[in-house]
This record gives C-alpha cells, structure tokens and sequence, in this order.
C-alpha cells in the first residue's frame, strides 16, 4: 500500500470546492436555491460572482493548515505594485490595460546554456498546482491567497545550473510606456524592479513560481503573467512580472535595500522579534479582519524554512 504524506500547506479534500459546482454557482443562484442555505452560505456564493472561471489546469491544495483565502477581491483591489503607483487601491485601475502577452523569460549567467523560454511553452512544461499560502508585507498587513504555480525548484533543474552558481537574481519587465513610474521616476525606487535569493532558499519546495491565482491567470496588479512566491519572506520579496532570471556567485542587490538600506535587507524573512525601522512586525492586520493577530515566525513556516537559517544571526542578517 502507498502512503501519501500530506505537505504541511495541502489542504484537505472536504475543504475544496466541487468543481462542477464551482462552475455552476451562477446557475446555482439564478434559480432561487440560495433560500435553501444559510445566509453565511450565499454570502460566499455572492462573493465569488466577482472570481473569474477558472482557465488553468492544475492539481488543487489538499493543505492541512485549513487556511481560509481572502476573496479574490480583496487580493486584486489592495496591492503594492510601485511601477504603476505607490497608491495600493488605485493599482487595479492604474495596470487594468496592462498587455502581458506575448511574455519571453530570459534565463542567463552560470547556467550550462542561456536560453529564453516563451510564456506559453512555460506553461506547457511544467506541471501547475495550487498552494494557499500565507501572504505577509512588511507594512503589517497580510492575506491568504490560493495561488496556482510550479516549484522554483524545477525551473532551476531545467535551467541547469553550474557548481559555482549561489544565488538566483530576478529582474521586472522595464517598460515605461506601460508603467507610468519607470516613466516619470515616481516611486522612490531605480528600476527595473530586482530581486534575489540564495541557491538553498530557491531549491526549497515553498518557494514558486506563480501564474495564477483562483484558478485564472493573473491579473495585472498581481504581476502578470508570471511572478515568484516566497511565503516565509515579506511580499517585496516576491518580485511581479519576472522577464529575466539570472544564474550568480554574487549575492544580488536587491532593489529596496539598495534604496534603503538600513530598513530592508536581503533575507527579508517574516521575524515578528525584529522590527522595521516604520513598523512594528510583531502583530499584523489580515485584510478583511478588524482586530489585528500575532505575527507568527518565517509568516508561519517555520517548521519548512528554519534550518536555512541555523547558522545566522537573523537580527543582523534580516
């Protein structure tokens, strides 16, 4: 007999929705059934008008941590995007006509051959699954989203690195005709947008590469069309609209802590005992929630991420 031991972000399977049920909610109201069920029941129902139907295939999250998402709302109307503005609510409006097609992803640097992988062989290559995941910024704010990728893992695998690479830099596409800060230098930031992690962090089974999220493609403000997912490290960590991945023996600088040095490092790594220079790290507010809840070390993961960092200070090494 095979036994499956479940990953510590599956969800369990009473916790997914049927996927012909999924589909056929607008039905389902249209024909007066929400007065068979609870009012909580046709608030959910109400809610998920706003999700689009889903147009990827994928293996959905059995995740034991029965993590509730926000709504796909809430995670498309409150985002930090700084190439379209430093205004989180007005991003959705601000990327709406965004044009994320076609997308090529540059793979150089220490890797036996450079090549360039088109959006659309990318999909067909690697296989996609769900994972829920929590998501924290440094700002104290935070939110659950079902995101749909692929490890990091098995696109560093393909790439082939060589012996001598140690770590993995990512650069945002640089367009200032459709991003109106690279445009105007708004945003207190030098673009393009660039971000970094350590061999051993990337290999990590957490650590994905997201093109989706609900099911459907990305949107815009998400960073379309495809984007990497760092869950143990706070959201600017995890750069938006990759075009260039980058094979080095040199630990990158990323973007904010070149700006600020002195407040953002290069692990970024959830640590509710150190706080940024601005904010407090120790307590956070869940979109959608009204009192605020204990941040909790690595966002939760420690179990998954903490021997990464056995041998470092992270109060120095933040």
């Amino acid at each position: 007999m095979n036994y499956i031991k479940r990953k510590s972000w599956e969800l369990k399977e009473s916790f997914v929705t049927d996927e012909k049920f999924f589909n056929d909610r607008r039905k389902f109201l249209k024909l007066g059934a929400a007065l068979a069920v609870s009012t909580s029941a046709v608030m959910e129902l109400a809610a998920k008008e706003f999700t689009p139907l889903p147009n990827l295939h994928y293996t959905k999250d059995l995740n034991q941590n029965n993590l509730t998402p926000n709504s796909y709302e809430q995670i498309t109307s409150y985002n930090n995007f700084y190439e379209f503005t430093t205004s989180k609510k007005a991003v959705k409006e601000k990327a709406k006509n965004f044009r994320s097609e076609p997308w090529q992803i540059s793979v150089d640097g220490l890797v036996e051959k450079p090549f360039i992988l088109d959006m659309e062989k990318l999909l067909k290559k690697f296989a996609l699954e769900e994972r829920i995941y929590r998501f924290r910024c440094v700002e104290g704010w935070s939110m659950v989203v079902p995101w749909i990728g692929f490890e990091l893992s098995e696109l560093i695998k393909y790439a082939k690195p060589l012996s001598n690479a140690k770590y993995i830099r990512f650069e945002t596409l640089y367009d200032p005709k459709q991003f109106p800060s690279q445009r105007y230098g708004l945003g207190s930031i030098d673009y393009p947008y660039v971000e970094g992690l350590r061999m051993d962090e990337a290999m990590n089974p957490l650590a994905i590469i997201a093109v989706g999220l609900y099911g459907h493609t990305l949107p815009p403000q998400n960073g379309a069309p495809i984007r990497l997912i760092t869950p143990w490290k706070y959201g600017f960590k995890s750069i938006k609209s990759i075009v260039k991945i980058t094979f080095t023996d040199t630990m990158p600088l990323n973007t904010w802590r070149k700006a600020a040095p002195y407040e953002y490092g290069f692990y970024a790594n959830v640590n509710p005992d150190v706080d940024h220079p601005r904010w407090s790290q120790k307590r956070e507010r869940l979109l959608g929630k009204f009192f605020k809840q204990d941040t909790l070390m690595f966002n939760g993961y420690e179990k998954e991420v903490a021997d990464l960092y056995k041998d470092m200070d992270l109060r120095k090494e933040f």
